[in-house]
């Protein structure tokens, strides 16, 4: 049996089968979003579900069962354990008003491409890899960002309230600069004043206009160089670099495999040829004794004689 399970979860053509299945999934959860179609089509939206959620019961049967006397190897693996989550959750009783969880544990069957899809994990896998190295990152960001909305705040909430009132504020609006977002459009307010420049439809926020020409080009300048130029850039790197180890680990592993195989072969071949030495070592040894029964005989008919 663990043979032919085995068989079945290394085939291609079940690994290609789950993964269309997935992607099924992931249209039936887009239909159901549009109510006149899932009022229309509920019946058969529901036993698609049942049907989906079934096909992918059976394969988690299929991958434990290819452990053979050992089913709990199939946890060894973090995908497979992330498969069985989502299945798991699907199973769960949810009914009346927990139908939206329902429907939103139903999105998480589409991850499931993640895990049908080598190059998919080795992406998931460098982000993984990326996070400890991002999360420094993300302090530094966070440090820069408090820096520059505490002198902010300072400096322009008299002159520009809707932006930089109060120390939250500044930091949402500061976030709009560094992604490039209109981020011209904040500067100039508080290089002209707001009541010069884009408090129109605003003036009775506009209490204290003052113009900042200078201060606030610097800031805003500096900030989008060190805050988008280098630091976000920085993310990037930390991506990349947990790509390539991933994309290493990845050749490490098929040349170990690889190698594992052609050295599995090479002694099945030794053994081979070690078995029909003893074929032809039995087959000399079988004709000598039959040689040998018939002088026997032989000698012992002439003695008869």
């Amino acid at each position: 049996m663990q043979a032919f399970f085995k068989r079945i979860a290394d085939a291609s053509s079940f690994q290609n089968f789950v993964t269309a299945v997935i992607l099924i999934a992931g249209v039936v959860v887009g239909i159901e979003t549009y109510g006149h179609l899932a009022a229309k089509y509920e019946v058969a939206l529901h036993w698609t579900n049942q049907v989906i959620l079934g096909i992918f019961i059976v394969e988690i049967i299929v991958k434990m069962g290819a452990e053979g006397s050992k089913p709990w190897r199939f946890f060894k693996d973090p995908w497979n354990v992330f498969d069985f989550l989502i299945v798991a959750l699907c199973l769960l009783p949810f009914g009346g008003s927990f139908v939206t969880v329902l429907r939103l544990l139903r999105v998480l069957r589409v991850l499931k491409l993640v895990t049908a899809l080598p190059k998919l994990q080795i992406l998931v896998g460098a982000l993984l890899k990326s996070i400890p190295s991002m999360v420094y990152v993300s302090m530094l960001l966070g440090l820069l960002f408090y820096l520059y909305a505490v002198t902010a705040t300072f400096m322009f909430s008299a002159n520009d309230p809707i932006h930089f009132e109060s120390l939250q504020m500044s930091m949402l609006s500061l976030f709009r600069v560094v992604t490039l977002e209109d981020w011209t459009d904040i500067m100039y307010i508080n290089m002209y004043g707001c009541a010069n420049y884009g408090y129109d439809g605003n003036e009775a926020l506009c209490t204290a206009s003052e113009g900042h020409p200078l201060g606030a080009a610097a800031f805003f300048c500096s900030f989008v160089l060190v805050g988008t130029m280098v630091i976000l850039n920085l993310f990037i790197g930390v991506i990349m670099n947990g790509m390539d180890e991933a994309s290493a680990e990845a050749e490490e592993l098929l040349k170990a495999n690889t190698e594992g195989r052609q050295s599995l072969a090479k002694d099945l071949q030794e053994l081979n040829g070690k078995i029909a030495d003893l074929q032809k070592s039995l087959a000399s040894i079988t004709i000598r004794a039959e040689h040998e029964a018939t002088d026997h005989e032989t000698a012992l008919a002439a003695a008869k004689e």
